[in-house]
């Protein structure tokens, strides 16, 4: 029996996180149950005015944010704030195939016109390594908004 996993990242600040890896991913920030959100809607507003609804006194340290695949596929993304400083690095990251099926200088070029929209949305270029058949075939390290790294792959 498989089982589907949810992706954690503990933050700072749930909001732009979700956004960042919402535009990252190509992922959508859900609406609360029950409600359809029209285009330009602003989810967050949605979730605060649902949570109020229910009578919840939902003070700043409390918001969470997730964002989904909008086909279904890819994992679901939760943030939580915590509130610690992120201080060493990542034991597990994601690999973002931003150049898939790729190769050489094509793949490449396609990791750094990612890089540089990323850059753009707030991410941190940290490390280029270059291909290096047959064993290597190029990646880019990065850091999101808060500094968790990931790689362009």
């Amino acid at each position: 029996m498989t089982r589907a996993v949810q992706i954690t990242f503990d933050c700072h600040d749930p909001i732009g996180q979700a956004t960042f890896w919402a535009e990252t991913l190509g992922y959508v920030i859900p609406g609360p149950p029950g409600i359809s959100l029209s285009a330009g809607d602003d989810p967050f507003a949605a979730w605060k005015e649902f949570v109020e609804g229910l009578g919840i006194d939902l003070k700043p340290a409390d918001f969470r944010a997730a964002i989904e695949d909008p086909q279904g596929r890819g994992p679901r993304v939760f943030f939580q704030i915590v509130p610690e400083d992120k201080i060493v690095k990542n034991r597990v990251h994601l690999d973002v195939r931003a150049a898939p099926g790729l190769q050489n200088c094509e793949r490449m070029q396609a990791l750094e016109d990612e890089c540089q929209r990323l850059q753009e949305l707030g991410a941190q270029r940290l490390e280029r390594v270059d291909p290096n058949p047959p064993m290597e075939t190029g990646f880019i390290v990065m850091a999101d908004p808060e500094g968790n790294e990931f790689c362009l792959d």
